[in-house]
Order: structure tokens, then C-alpha cells, then sequence
């Protein structure tokens, strides 16, 4: 093998097991031997960006430039920097040109492989240049394959932060398949299932999706459970695990779990992976059982779990970001749950149940699921905001009153937005006369961000001097007295932005949708008992907004009792949320009994 190779193979061995060390050394080696390439100032550019050297991970990259131009790690290098610098179009731009290259050369060494194969296996005598050719080809693919495990990484995140998920899941997909270890292609493509939710999937395909990240797991079902005394009226040991017991959107959903529960029918046992906060400090104060489960192997804290003889483990998270599903797929527990964090399958075997409501899940069997479906009759979660942070008071007078025209507003995440609602929301500002939209999200911090989303808007020629781009901020609440109606999201609805929103006096129109995900606010919004907020069809969806719109009188109503009338929903009982749920674990403890008794 060429020397030059050897060592850019070695040094993205090194570069995925994070040794930074070996990976300088190798760079030292391709100096030393090879002054005038540019790998070794890339190689060490490389691994400065990776150890939070910026500066210096600049300066070698650019040295690397000069020696080569084109040169695919220095530019890759440089599309990490500019991704730490938010310029998020910029970053896409070069990713994706990296990408194409990558692609292009990767055919180019196929197509010799194949033409090698055939020569072989004709038995027709090869040069031993051509061996040598073998070799290095070789050689290159896993250099290849390495740069473009990188940039597929790096270009997922920069499109999802830019509002365009299929191309984030399109990109995920092929870095999960050139992942070199087990668990970066499970993560990987853990956070492709968690894309697919933002754009329509029919239920057999989402499955079939699901299903395959089950069967990535190397080990599954461990624990057999055969000792465990089905004894159907025990009190019950509940287990909830999940990174998000912390100032997080899934934390306004869970201390119902930990503070309303029947504490002599049941105990509740936490097992914590996420940052520890206020919000967790308060968590840990509920009569509840403490577990720091942060830095552990997925194989440790099932044991943890296991050793404290948990009967339901329910998990929070689901598909979604630094997910605990490979701690289930040890199964732990004899009956295991997912609940609250996630809104689709999991297609994990392990995985029994998944909590959903008669709102979210209309058939007692919906499609599209591994799990079987508990269908609790009022809502499959509680909010219960207080026990996160304080909440701002509601404007008492509805914006329209003092402005004049009527400003709708999305706080969602932006990549929620497809292009059919935004031309439907175009289409309501257009019979609104003097009306204003406010779209709120991560990527309006952005200068690049906020580039790319008008640029967009205009392209669905939206007027972009009626439409105003705000920033994250950490008053975003109060920012909703500056809205008169919020627009929910569709297919991927809103679910605690809805919640906020409501609490903030803000009525929420939602379209109804055909999934357990599309339908989360109509879930909502039936539990907080505003079925007339829900729409069933795009045609429903504009009339109840312009219903709104021009009808100052029926916001005011709305902008002046919301909050208490919220306050007293099912949506927010937590007492009564807690008797179903419980209900629901004893249920399915029973009848795992049942089945523990009947002959085999």
C-alpha cells in the first residue's frame, strides 16, 4: 500500500476512536515524508477542530489550501469551522460539494474494481503494477468512505438546523451505513427515524423503517424475567428512564409521574442520563428513587435496572435525541414501555407498549406499530408548566385591539414547516388584509438562517415586509401577547408549543391529521375541550382561521380566559390523568400475569 494512504487510513482509525494524539502523529509522519502534500496540515487541522482549537484548525486548513485547493479534507476541515460559526449556507454549500466529489471518485474506483474482478475470475495473469493499483484503490475507498461518513454527519445537522429534514434523513441514512461501529450506525440512524416525522410517512413504511433499527441492535432481550412472581394485585415498581429529566420541552409532561402517583400501590424508581439542573434538583425532591445514570454503558444500567427488580419500564424518549432505547433492548424490565418523548414506533422488539390516547390513536389497532397501542381516554400525557418555571402572565387584551390588523405566529421548530402550509398560510395573509406573521425559531438567530428562510418565503411568494423573523430568546413567552392566533404545524404538529401557547391566551387552529403524530394536537386540543379549534381538512383549516381573524370580538374571549379554562381541562388534571395511567399499568401487569399462568 502506498505509504501517503497508510496513513490517512490510520489517522481516521484514530480520528474515530477520538485519539487525538494518534492522529498528530500520523500528520508528523505525512509531514516529515510527504512536505509538499497537503494532508499532513489537513490531518493535524483535523484533529485541532476536533479538540475545540479553532484558530489553529483555520490556520493548518489553509495551509493545506495552498498546497492543494481541492484538497477534500482541508475543505471539509473548513466546512466544520463554518459550522461552529453558524454560516449554515455556507457550510451546506461546501458539505455538499465534498459530497459530489466523493461520490464521483468513489465510481470512478468501483467501476476499476469491477473491471479487476473480471479479470481475475477469467484467470487472466494481472501485472503486479496493477495489484499495486488493487491495493492503494482500496486504500482510498476507506479514506472515502471515511470523508464521506463526515460530511454526511455534518451535512444532516446543518439541514436540519436550516429546515430541511429530508435532506438531514437522506444524509443521516448514508452516514448510519458507513459508520464503522455498531453504536454510530444505531445512533445515526436512530435520528434518521426521528427526520422521518416531519414530513407525511405512510404507517407501513414508517414500520418497515422502525423494524430495521430493532434488528441493528447486537443485543437483544438479554434478560429472560423467567423468576419473576406474577402477582397481579403487588405494588407495582415503575421505572422511568430518559436524558430529559431537565430544563427540556419533554420535563413540562413529568411530574405528574413523580409526584401525583399512588404511592401505596405503586413505587417510582428514575434512572437520569441528561444534565443535571434546577429543573432535575426539583425532580430529585418527589418521593421517588434516584438514579445518576450519566457516563454508564447501556449494558451496566440494564443490569442497575434489572438488580432493582423493576416491573414497568417506561421510556421518555423514544426516537429522539441521546435516546436510551439500547438500555431496553436488554430488556431489563418483564414489560416495557414508551411514553410522552416520542410521538411514532420504535420498532425495538423489547419495546411492549406505547402509550397513546383515543385522540392521537382513533382504532384500538393503528397501523404503523411495533408496540401495542394503550389508548388511555383522555390524554396520553399531563401538562403541568409550574413544576419547570415560573409562567408569565397572558396579555388581557388581544394584539388586533391596539394594532389594528391581526398578527398570526409560529414559534415551532421551523423544520416543521413544509412547503404546502406555508402556501396555505400564505393564502390566509392574503384574504387577511393588513394581517402580519411571526415566525420564531432557532434558525432566525441565524444571519445565514434567516437568508435561507426568506429567500424561501419569497420563492412561495409570500410579501416578506409582512412577515417578521424573530430570534430564539429566552422571553419567548412573553412574546406570545404580540400574537392574536397561533398556526400549528402539519403534518408534525405541535405538542408543548401548542400547550404554551394556549396557557399564553393564544387560541391554536390545528389540522388533523391521518397518524398518531399528525393527530398530536388535535389530542391536545380536545383535552384542553377546544374541539372547535380542530380542523379536518386544509379547506376546515383556513375557514376556522379566518373565522378567527375576523371576529375581534370572539379573540378577545379567547385572549381573556384561556389560561383558566386550561387550568381546569383534562389536560392539565393531573390527579385524574394519574387514576387512568395507573389503571393502564395495572392492566397490562395483569395480563402479563394471565400469561404467565396459562399452560404452554
Amino acid at each position: 500500500m502506498d505509504e501517503k494512504l497508510n496513513w490517512q487510513v490510520l489517522a481516521g482509525k484514530f480520528a474515530l476512536d477520538g485519539d487525538m494524539k494518534g492522529m498528530r502523529a500520523c500528520a508528523r509522519e505525512l509531514f516529515d515524508a510527504f512536505p509538499d502534500s497537503a494532508e499532513g496540515p489537513a490531518i493535524m487541522a483535523e484533529a485541532a477542530l476536533y479538540a475545540g482549537n479553532r484558530d489553529e484548525a483555520e490556520l493548518l486548513a489553509g495551509d493545506a489550501l495552498e498546497l492543494e485547493p481541492q484538497s477534500l479534507r482541508a475543505r471539509l476541515v473548513m466546512a466544520g469551522l463554518a459550522g461552529l460559526r453558524f454560516e449554515v449556507e455556507t457550510e451546506i454549500k461546501a458539505l455538499q460539494a465534498i459530497v459530489k466529489e466523493l461520490k464521483t471518485d468513489g465510481a470512478e474506483l468501483e467501476s476499476r474494481r469491477k473491471t479487476m474482478s473480471v479479470r481475475l475470475h477469467l484467470g487472466r495473469a494481472v501485472p503486479e503494477a496493477e495489484k499495486n493499483q488493487r491495493q492503494n484503490d482500496e486504500a482510498r475507498r476507506k479514506v472515502n468512505d471515511y470523508l464521506m461518513f463526515k460530511a454526511q454527519g455534518w451535512l444532516a445537522d446543518a439541514l436540519y438546523l436550516a429546515a430541511d429534514p429530508a435532506g438531514a434523513a437522506k444524509a443521516l441514512l448514508t452516514a448510519s451505513r458507513l459508520a464503522a461501529s455498531v453504536e454510530d450506525k444505531v445512533s445515526l440512524y436512530s435520528k434518521y427515524l426521528f427526520m422521518l416525522n416531519y414530513r407525511t410517512l405512510g404507517p407501513d413504511t414508517a414500520k418497515e423503517a422502525a423494524l430495521t433499527y430493532g434488528k441493528m441492535l447486537p443485543e437483544v432481550g438479554i434478560y429472560s424475567h423467567s423468576d419473576v412472581k406474577r402477582t397481579p394485585e403487588k405494588r407495582l415498581r415503575i421505572g422511568y428512564i430518559s436524558p430529559d429529566f431537565r430544563q427540556h420541552a419533554v420535563a413540562y409532561f413529568l411530574a405528574p409521574l413523580l409526584r401525583d402517583y399512588d404511592r401505596q400501590n405503586f413505587a417510582v424508581h428514575c434512572y437520569s442520563a441528561g444534565l443535571v439542573d434546577k429543573v432535575t434538583q426539583r425532580f430529585q425532591h418527589y418521593p421517588v428513587n434516584w438514579r445518576d445514570i450519566r457516563g454508564r454503558s447501556a449494558r451496566t444500567v440494564a443490569r442497575l435496572i434489572a438488580e432493582d427488580h423493576i416491573d414497568i419500564l417506561v421510556d421518555l424518549s423514544g426516537h429522539s435525541q441521546n435516546n436510551l432505547l439500547d438500555v431496553l433492548a436488554y430488556r431489563p424490565a418483564p414489560i416495557q414501555v414508551t411514553a410522552i418523548g416520542y410521538m411514532n414506533t420504535t420498532g425495538l422488539p423489547t419495546m411492549d407498549y406505547f402509550l397513546s390516547d383515543v385522540f392521537c390513536s382513533t382504532k384500538p389497532e393503528p397501523p404503523g406499530f411495533t408496540e401495542k397501542v394503550i389508548r388511555l381516554p383522555h390524554s396520553h400525557l399531563c401538562y403541568d408548566p409550574g413544576a419547570v418555571r415560573e409562567m408569565p402572565a397572558p396579555a388581557i387584551e388581544a394584539p388586533v385591539r391596539k394594532n389594528g390588523f391581526i398578527t398570526f405566529g409560529s414559534f415551532n421548530n421551523v423544520a416543521k414547516l413544509t412547503d404546502e402550509l406555508l402556501c396555505i398560510w400564505r393564502s390566509i395573509m392574503d384574504r387577511v388584509r393588513q394581517s402580519r406573521l411571526v415566525i420564531k425559531g432557532k434558525i432566525c438567530s441565524i444571519p445565514e438562517g434567516r437568508t435561507i428562510l426568506r429567500e424561501r418565503l419569497r420563492r412561495l411568494h409570500f410579501e416578506l415586509a409582512r412577515v417578521d423573523l424573530r430570534p430564539y430568546s429566552p422571553d419567548y413567552l412573553e412574546q406570545y401577547r404580540d400574537i392574536d392566533i397561533a398556526l400549528d404545524t402539519a403534518p408534525y404538529t405541535g405538542g408543548l408549543t401548542t400547550c404554551e401557547a394556549l396557557f399564553m391566551g393564544v387560541p391554536v387552529v390545528t389540522l388533523k391529521g391521518h397518524s398518531h403524530n399528525s393527530r398530536f394536537g388535535t389530542g391536545i386540543l380536545r383535552n384542553a375541550e377546544l374541539k372547535e379549534l380542530i380542523a379536518n381538512n386544509q379547506m376546515e383549516y383556513v375557514k376556522k382561521i379566518m373565522q378567527l381573524a375576523t371576529n375581534p370580538e370572539l379573540l378577545q374571549r379567547y385572549h381573556q380566559g384561556l389560561r383558566q379554562h386550561l387550568l381546569k381541562s383534562p389536560l392539565m388534571d393531573s390527579k385524574n390523568y394519574m387514576r387512568e395511567l395507573e389503571s393502564a399499568y395495572r392492566e397490562i401487569w395483569q395480563n402479563f400475569c394471565a400469561e404467565g399462568a396459562r399452560p404452554k
